[in-house]
């Protein structure tokens, strides 16, 4: 079979195949999140004793060490790989996934298990990026950004199935069991891409030095620095989602499997819609997209001790969050030019900045002593600076065209939020 031609049935298998990995990524980047305090209780003993807001903001820097392997991978591998057999590429990826997680699992300290995340990062961004690149071809032209939709749907179904139950049985039978399963997750991967995912010829000739060129188009940068910053905001949330539900609501432990099913929900209807409706018009799904996300994340700050409005505002964040990102994918790769596979892959270098400046942010002010609700109003202000930042690369965008067709462009659109 061939990428050229694949039967519907064959690109059913071959969507199939990615979204299990998408997955399995859903599960290893976001379990970490709602296991935080059993990690920090066992890697960091001394800590936890003395203070448990400590240990909790501490254990953080594994959430951060995990985005920090993405965004060295994701440009480094995906341009590195463009002329090579983009299914060759996915099987080493997908192994690579199987590798680094199994580290984790058998990790014995809180150093060897930072490293074991940094490394399990980094085929995070490339897989996705060309995982893109593969579903756009068996799609057809025309459906960019639902083939971009379609790769996540495995990672928002993660925070719908796979996050809530690996944190459930971490909290159960040790967090190092959760990861156990991910290993799996990702060896089936693995083996389904290998049988499934069709041939293709990647780019012969490109290399990493021309790939490197996207850096060179100011656009580029300004749609980084919209994903980087403005999906800060959510992961400052929800780095902290477990001590959020526990000593802000007041609820027991079991019911932050039940908030994390609540997001993924959100998040796997956002990315339909997201999908769609960054087809039909780009500009206004990213604006008012993270507008709204600035609004739903000052509403769960001022709402967050009633366990029901922090279900409900949650569930708003995941949802936002997730529309977003297929338009950010796909605006990035709207101003790469000719650097496909990089800018489909730096997507998830620029959420995974915002991942680690979230729960880093997020960090400093619980450790501060402001609270676990605190990081929502860093959110608020991440989320902002997204918005300015995305209206002024569409101001610069427009005012570049020039002439008639900017004249013509301001008729249609006078405001960046039409």
């Amino acid at each position: 079979m061939t990428s050229s031609t694949p039967s519907r049935g064959a690109a059913m298998w071959a969507l199939l195949s990615l979204a299990i990995g998408s997955f399995g990524i859903g599960m290893t980047e976001f379990t970490m999140m709602g296991l935080l305090p059993d990690i920090a209780a066992e890697l960091l003993p001394q800590a936890w004793a003395a203070n448990q807001e400590d240990a909790i903001a501490q254990a953080g820097w594994l959430i951060s060490l995990y985005a920090l392997g993405v965004v060295v991978g994701a440009p480094t591998i995906a341009g590195s790989v463009a002329r090579f057999p983009r299914h060759r590429v996915m099987i080493g990826l997908s192994l690579a996934l199987t590798v680094f997680t199994a580290l984790t699992v058998i990790a014995p300290s809180f150093g060897l298990v930072g490293a074991s995340r940094f490394l399990a990062g980094l085929p995070h961004g490339a897989y996705f990026g060309i995982g893109a690149l593969v579903a756009a071809e068996v799609l057809g032209p025309g459906k960019r950004a639902k083939g971009v939709a379609f790769v996540l749907t495995g990672l928002t179904l993660a925070n719908v199935v796979g996050v809530p139950f690996g944190t459930f049985l971490g909290q159960q039978f040790g967090w190092r069991s959760a990861f156990a399963v991910v290993t799996g997750i990702f060896a089936l991967t693995t083996v389904a891409i290998f049988f499934f995912v069709p041939r293709s010829p990647g780019q012969p000739g490109r290399t990493l030095r021309a790939e490197l060129g996207v850096f060179r188009i100011p656009q580029v940068w300004f749609a980084l620095a919209t994903g980087a910053i403005g999906f800060g905001g959510f992961f400052a949330v929800y780095s902290y989602v477990a001590p959020l539900v526990t000593d802000v609501a007041g609820s027991p432990t079991w019911v932050v499997p039940l908030v994390l099913v609540v997001v993924g929900v959100g998040m796997t209807v956002g990315n339909i819609i997201g999908g769609h409706l960054a087809d039909l018009n780009l500009r206004r799904t990213l604006l008012w997209g993270m507008a709204l996300m600035a609004v739903v994340l000052a509403v769960l700050a001022l709402t967050a001790g009633w366990i029901i409005a922090l279900f409900a505002t949650l569930l708003g964040m995941g949802l936002v969050s997730s529309a977003l990102s297929p338009a950010i994918q796909t605006r990035l790769m709207d101003v790469s030019g000719d650097n496909q596979s990089i800018a489909a892959a730096l997507n998830h270098s620029a959420l995974n900045i915002g991942n680690s400046l979230g729960a880093f942010l997020g960090g400093i002010v619980i450790a501060a002593g402001l609270g676990y609700a605190a990081p929502a109003w860093v959110g608020v202000l991440l989320a902002l600076a997204g918005l300015a930042i995305a209206v002024l690369a569409y101001r610069m965008q427009d005012r570049s065209r020039g002439g008639a067709a900017a004249e013509s462009h301001r008729h249609i659109e006078p405001l960046p939020f039409d």
